[in-house]
């Protein structure tokens, strides 16, 4: 059981750092996404990477 919820635990960290990544890449300009890499396409990628 509590290995379990340890996963639980997990999932819900590693859904909860892709969100913020997508929030906070989402709110940059075209411009400065530019500037590091990214096109806005690419945030989604790169959301679930983390």
């Amino acid at each position: 059981m509590g290995h379990f919820v340890v996963n639980i635990v997990s999932m819900l960290s590693a859904w909860n750092d892709a969100r913020l990544t997508r929030k906070s890449l989402g709110a940059l300009t075209d411009r400065e996404l530019d500037d590091i890499g990214l096109c806005r396409g690419d945030i989604e990628e790169v959301a679930r990477r983390f």
